[in-house]
């Protein structure tokens, strides 16, 4: 999947990295709360995403897989055409197998794995750097 997602942004076509996607798929970018939830709120982000520079690449770190789902995780970045990295980052993912075999993403958090920690404390939570 990780590496089928950098191949859809790096042919720049929109269609291309929706077919990725779940009808009612969640997807998140940031360590903000705000999910998009469907494709047509995921389209307006990924068309954000295509106009960044770069050609992306996305190494995926582990797949558990149980049945029809799997929660991976990827490492992936932008580079620049002179080598220089544009954007990085570590993504956490929750895709399903569909009746055809090919595999979507349910929930797509695309910064999920680069997040500082968090410790709690008697009720109380800080953010580790």
């Amino acid at each position: 999947m990780n590496e089928a997602f950098a191949q859809a942004f790096n042919s720049r076509n929109i269609d291309n990295l929706l077919a990725l996607y779940e009808m009612d798929a969640v997807l998140r970018v940031d360590g903000s709360e705000r999910s998009l939830i469907g494709q047509d709120a995921i389209a307006g982000e990924l068309r954000r995403l295509l106009q960044a520079p770069g050609t992306m690449t996305s190494s995926n770190n582990f797949c558990i897989q149980h049945g029809d789902v799997a929660l991976l995780r990827a490492d992936w970045e932008l580079r620049a055409q002179d080598g220089s990295i544009v954007a990085s980052g570590s993504s956490a993912e929750l895709v399903r197998r569909q009746s055809d075999g090919t595999w979507r993403y349910v929930i797509d958090h695309a910064a999920g794995a680069s997040l500082p920690r968090v410790i709690q404390v008697e009720g109380l939570s800080w953010e580790l750097r």
